[in-house]
């Protein structure tokens, strides 16, 4: 009894810090994602300004904001699985009985770690790709493969959100 006692206490202990590390994680990942949208209106509001007055513009203003975009939308990703803040459509999801949401519930949580644990696969290797090939950015000279692993990472995160999700049922990991 003893020995169950201290193993139950250790799976305890360990689920603890995985939360604690996950959620410093999708934080800061959420802190990225909000700069990224800060630097997408300072850019665009620059530029709008610079050509309403000089007639100028923000060199590779296009090429900031879609990054800062693709890093904004990527990043956000991680917190709102985290405080289940997607659209869900439960119409037909509640006309099932407890087992039934149960089993509907479950498979749906492994199909989507599935499908993101190839997409954040298939992300870094094209960010491979761009790093071998040495691809920049359209007008500014910005080799862009750290974008894709930047996007990789939020996905490998949002991963490890949805098998807390999997594992603690009807619990978000962070209140929004």
């Amino acid at each position: 009894m003893a020995g169950d006692s201290r193993l139950i206490g250790g799976i305890q202990a360990v689920d603890r810090a995985y939360i604690g590390v996950l959620r410093v994680l999708v934080m800061v990942l959420a802190g990225f994602s909000g700069l990224a949208v800060l630097t997408m209106m300072a850019v665009t509001t620059t530029d709008v300004a610079m050509r309403a007055v000089t007639k100028s513009s923000i060199t590779g203003a296009y090429d900031i904001v879609k990054i800062a975009g693709a890093i904004a939308i990527a990043c956000a990703l991680p917190y709102t699985t985290a405080v289940k803040g997607h659209v869900a459509v439960e119409y037909f999801f509640h006309k099932l009985r407890r087992r039934g949401r149960i089993v509907v519930d479950t498979v749906t949580r492994l199909l989507v770690i599935i499908f993101f644990v190839v997409v954040a696969r298939q992300t870094l290797l094209y960010g491979h790709t761009l790093r071998e090939t040495g691809e920049v950015s359209l007008t500014l000279p910005v080799p862009v493969f750290w974008v894709a692993y930047v996007i990789s990472g939020a996905l490998a995160v949002t991963v490890l959100v949805k098998v807390h999700n999997l594992l603690h049922p009807g619990r978000e990991m962070i209140k929004p």
